[in-house]
């Protein structure tokens, strides 16, 4: 491990905490998009349950 670490030099701790506080970012979008999504498929079958219906599915006239 000593090995990695001098590999990063003196700036070692800084370059490790950015990459693990960007991993941690990065989670937490990903976490955050997943609940969103989760939220509009909910909100998406309740509209369609109220008889509301998609565009995309109409026919065109």
């Amino acid at each position: 491990m000593s090995g990695l670490l001098a590999g990063f030099g003196p700036h070692a701790g800084f370059i490790l905490a950015s990459y693990g506080a960007a991993a941690l970012i990065l989670a937490g979008l990903t976490l955050a998009i997943l609940r969103d999504h989760r939220a509009q498929k909910r909100a998406l079958e309740t509209l369609e349950r109220r008889g509301a219906g998609r565009r995309s599915t109409r026919e065109r006239s």
